[in-house]
C-alpha cells in the first residue's frame, strides 16, 4: 500500500500547474490570485480549486471561469491524463476562518 494516494499526487501536479498559469495571464482585472488547494474526485473527473485573492469572491471565480480553458489547455500539455478533470473554482475562507476563531478566543481570555 503507497502512503501518498494518486488523487493527492494529482492535486500537488495540477496546484502548480494552475500556479504557473496563472502568472502567465495578462489579465489586471484577475488581479493578484493564490491557489491554495486542488482536490480532485476519486474518479479525477473533476477539480475544485480553492482560490485566495485581491478581488470580490464571486467576481473572482468569475474571471478565472473565463480562462478556465486556458488552464485546463495548460493542464493536458504539461500532463500524461488521458482526460483533464473539469476545473471548479472557489474562494477558500479558511485564512478568515481562522482568524474569527482567534478573535473569539482572544475575546474568551480577556474576559
Amino acid at each position: 500500500m503507497r502512503g501518498y494516494d494518486r488523487t493527492d499526487r494529482l492535486n500537488e501536479l495540477l496546484m502548480r500547474i494552475l500556479a504557473e498559469e496563472l502568472e502567465l495571464i495578462d489579465d489586471e482585472v484577475l488581479g493578484f490570485v493564490t491557489v491554495t488547494g486542488v482536490q480532485t474526485d476519486k474518479s479525477l473527473s473533476q477539480a475544485k480549486v480553492f482560490v485566495t485573492g485581491d478581488l470580490d469572491d464571486e467576481e473572482m471565480c468569475n474571471r478565472l471561469e473565463i480562462h478556465r480553458s486556458r488552464l485546463q489547455r495548460a493542464i493536458n500539455k504539461q500532463t500524461r491524463l488521458r482526460r483533464v478533470p473539469s476545473l471548479f473554482f472557489f474562494v477558500d475562507d479558511t485564512a478568515e476562518s481562522a482568524e474569527r476563531i482567534e478573535n473569539l478566543l482572544r475575546e474568551l481570555n480577556q474576559e
